[in-house]
């Protein structure tokens, strides 16, 4: 692309994930089967924690809150990045990347936040079962998920400001398929040494402090099920934080992979490849591993199957 000053630049192209035209096709299809399957997964853990009765506890008011997220960020990226996919210029204004950016980041950040509130959840409901109607009551889960919307929120607005800040006055590609922040300071013509710490700072103090939170979590949760002297009871105890642990290690494994180290070690195509799963396959697997892995869940979706049948028998006759 030829040079431009900062006020010609009106829009970004997206490189994407490959280059390869022939490959375009399948990989559309591949990300609107996902897509697909993250609207009706997440959609259907809405409708289960809401619709049930017997889900309506803190553990499923937070899964709840994991599936809105789930939705907002897989749409915020998937949708664009399957017109660019069949679009010959993959083309985003500079408003919309800016929107995009601040969105992802939001709903990322609250997630983290939200994925250590749940442990903490789990901690308490394990290490502290009689106390745990009286701690986790609904009037602080709210202030907590208020709380937590807000970091993740004020988080975004950061970087965003100071990515967009900056002068871009050379080449327009993206070398990413939707509007992250470090491809993106790879294009300005400032200096973004600053930047670039900004994002190492933040995203590193977010991943450490909601992970070890985490991991103290866990520590106690681990310690009280050893002390359990029946092997069914450990087993049992132990898959009420299973699927829980899964998600936490799958999402927290590719955003440190990708935010959470030196700039030296930053790869453009890496991150791509590791973008992948946090920002479109992740959202598809939560609602998986949740219902896959959870009894009362599953549970749960046979009662309201079999509430619909009756139903529409119902209307049918």
């Amino acid at each position: 692309m030829e040079s431009r000053n900062q006020t010609s630049v009106t829009e970004f192209i997206f490189l994407g994930l490959i280059r390869d035209p022939k490959l375009q096709i399948p990989l559309f299809v591949f990300f609107l089967l996902v897509y697909i399957i993250t609207l009706l997964g997440n959609i259907g853990i809405i409708l289960v924690t809401r619709l049930d009765a017997r889900l309506q506890t803190p553990m499923y008011f937070f899964l709840f809150h994991l599936s809105i997220l789930d939705i907002s960020y897989s749409s915020d990226i998937t949708p664009k990045t399957l017109q660019t996919l069949l679009a010959e210029q993959k083309i985003i204004s500079i408003l919309g990347c800016a929107v995009q950016m601040y969105l992802f980041v939001a709903f990322a950040t609250t997630e983290l936040y939200l994925l250590a509130v749940m442990a903490y959840d789990r901690y308490v409901a394990i290490c502290n079962p009689l106390l745990y109607p009286v701690i986790m009551t609904r009037s602080l889960c709210t202030q907590i998920m208020c709380a937590v919307y807000i970091i993740g929120f004020c988080n975004a607005v950061i970087h965003t400001v100071c990515t967009f800040q900056l002068s871009y006055c050379g080449s327009n590609v993206i070398n990413h398929f939707y509007c992250d922040i470090l491809p993106i300071l790879a294009l300005s013509c400032s200096d973004t040494s600053v930047n670039e710490i900004i994002v190492l700072f933040f995203a590193g103090f977010h991943i450490i402090t909601t992970f070890l939170a985490i991991l103290i979590s866990y520590t106690y949760i681990i310690t009280n099920i050893l002390r359990i002297r029946s092997a069914e009871g450990r087993r049992k105890t132990f898959n009420t934080c299973a699927s829980h642990f899964t998600a936490v290690f799958i999402f927290f494994g590719t955003l440190f992979v990708t935010y959470a180290q030196p700039n030296s070690s930053y790869s453009m195509e890496q991150d791509k490849v590791v973008s992948v799963f946090y920002a479109v396959l992740i959202p598809m697997l939560n609602p998986l591993i949740y219902s896959l892995r959870n009894k009362e869940v599953k549970a749960a979706l046979i009662r309201i199957w079999k509430k619909f049948l009756t139903i529409f028998r119902g209307f049918t006759k």
